[in-house]
């Protein structure tokens, strides 16, 4: 795979997971729109806000696990040394320095 199919690829699972992340994280606010104008028992839409709620937490679940796990397998060292093998590093940096600015004393001489 060469680098313009990684990027596309990429790209490609980029935009599908964002758009599961939307769709998970709605799930919950989407069932309450649809839900508000129906006349069901009220048990019966707090169970379907419940699994919502429960299909929201189980999906950032598998993302965490998932996500994890290709942490785990990442050679931190090894992509460091490539990186500074493939890339040159450029800082600019900005550094300035001010007098502090004296105070009053606010001490009182007592004397007699």
């Amino acid at each position: 795979m060469d680098d313009k199919e990684k990027k596309k690829a990429s790209d490609v699972f980029r935009q599908v997971l964002s758009s599961g992340i939307s769709a998970a994280l709605g799930a919950e606010d989407t069932v309450k729109g649809l839900l508000h104008d129906l006349p069901l028992p009220k048990e019966m839409i707090n169970g379907l806000l419940d699994n919502a709620k429960n299909a929201k937490t189980e999906f950032i679940g598998s993302v965490k696990t998932e996500l994890r796990d290709y942490l785990n397998k990442v050679n931190v060292s090894k992509e460091i040394d490539r990186v500074l093998e493939n890339y040159e590093i450029e800082v600019e940096a900005k550094l300035k320095f001010h007098p502090k600015k004296k105070r009053k004393s606010t001490v009182k001489n007592n004397q007699k």
